[in-house]
């Protein structure tokens, strides 16, 4: 089932890549992400009490809290960088650096969270940086 979510998620990504290029139209980046971040905010606090799940927040530990806050603050810079990006390049050219991420998620997941190195991320990663190069060259 995670893997209709990971295909529901790159089809979502890619939706909003494109929404937002063509929202932020004479709007200052900086103004377009704080509504999408609103919408967002909406939205998922929608799903947390459409679902019932409301009740777990007092279950979180401080580690999660602080971790769970500096990962929002890591989206919040992220979206901020990327909507200044999409408003001043061509989409053609700031989508796929900004999915370099890809990469750079899989170093971290190696460096950080000592997660097994293996020859198909390896390729996979050196595959995604070179075709993003082809791509921005």
């Amino acid at each position: 089932m995670w893997v209709l979510f990971a295909i529901l998620s790159a089809v979502f990504a890619a939706l909003t890549s494109i929404l937002a290029k063509i929202g932020i139209e004479n709007v200052d980046s900086t103004l377009a992400t704080a509504i999408r971040t609103a919408v967002v905010l909406v939205m998922a606090w929608g799903m947390v009490l459409l679902t019932g799940k409301a009740g777990g927040i007092s279950h979180i530990a401080g580690r999660s809290w602080l971790f769970l806050a500096l990962s929002g603050l890591a989206t919040g810079a992220s979206w901020l960088c990327y909507y200044y990006a999409l408003q001043q390049g061509p989409a053609s050219k700031v989508i796929p650096i900004d999915k370099l991420s890809v990469v750079i998620s899989l170093v971290l997941a190696f460096a950080v969270l000592h997660e097994k190195v293996d020859a198909k991320a390896i390729a996979g990663g050196a595959l995604i940086t070179v075709g993003t190069l082809v791509m921005v060259l």
